[in-house]
């Protein structure tokens, strides 16, 4: 039935279009349901603008690690390409991880402790549409952050690749937001608002040295290279160098079955402290 409007003399009544029975129809249902999460990417969107500083000191970390220490290295080699390459997707990597890992566990703590998850929980839109928007969110940083690099790496670090390595490591990096964001889910719901930043920085800052993305992976002390498979940035990091032929060791297959389990095992972890979160509230 398509939608009907009757005006009284005083009232406009609005139908909504419904199907047999007085159910709405499923094309109404799936518009609704699209401008909800539409609407809920923009709200996020108008947040991160609102508060630059900390897209700003997301975004400008890794770029400043790599002008400072990839183009002070320029004619040195790692895993068979030069370094100022090698450390074009090394540090992207690290920008890329740290904007899902910030962007999901602090802003999710921060929100639980604040009570506006509790609001999100009774509100009349899917629960999933507030994470679907932190995702977007997560892969807009990254995408800024690895053209970042790549105009950097170009213009400063001599980096010459083809045009289908640029695309092939532009879509590696970004990719590389949804795993992190599990991640960073988990520990949003694992530690309490106060102490998420503290949390995040002593996990991820020692992730990051251990998996080689500040310092190649064969220069690493024996002991903390054989530590490294047992990390997940070190996972994903092979495979975006995989894609430049620098990978240090491993199969992709390999390599890509392990990101996998760890994001199976991070959402699962993150579904356990949704279930656990509810009716908790912080002073």
């Amino acid at each position: 039935m398509n939608a009907a409007t009757t005006t009284t003399s005083t009232t406009t009544i609005t139908t909504v279009p419904t199907g047999r029975g007085g159910a709405a129809s499923p094309r109404y249902s799936v518009r609704r349901a699209l401008r909800v999460y539409r609407t809920e990417a923009w709200q996020e969107l108008l947040k991160l603008v609102r508060i630059p500083i900390f897209a700003a000191s997301t975004i400008a970390l890794p770029l400043m690690f790599y002008v400072i220490f990839g183009t002070a290295f320029a004619g040195e080699r790692a895993g068979g390409v030069g370094i100022t390459t090698y450390m074009l997707v090394t540090y992207g990597a690290f920008g890329v991880i740290g904007a899902a890992l910030f962007g999901f566990g602090v802003s999710v703590a921060v929100e639980r402790g604040q009570g506006w998850m509790r609001l999100k929980r009774v509100a009349p839109m899917p629960p999933l549409a507030y994470f679907v928007a932190k995702v977007l969110m997560s892969l807009a940083v990254a995408s800024v952050i690895v053209l970042g690099m790549s105009v950097l790496g170009a213009l400063l670090g001599g980096v010459r690749l083809g045009l289908d390595q640029w695309v092939a490591v532009g879509l590696a990096l970004v990719a590389g937001a949804l795993p992190f964001s599990a991640m960073g889910l988990a520990f949003g719901y694992l530690v309490g608002p106060n102490s998420a930043p503290a949390v995040l920085n002593l996990v991820w800052l020692p992730m990051a040295f251990g998996s080689g993305l500040w310092i190649p992976i064969a220069e690493l002390p024996h002991l903390v290279q054989s530590l490294a498979p047992f990390l997940p940035p070190y996972h994903f990091v092979q495979l975006a160098l995989g894609t430049i032929g620098a990978s240090e060791g491993g199969s992709p297959a390999a390599h890509a079955g392990a990101v996998l389990a760890f994001t199976v095992a991070f959402l699962l972890v993150a579904a356990w402290g949704f279930r656990r979160d509810e009716g908790r509230t912080y002073g």
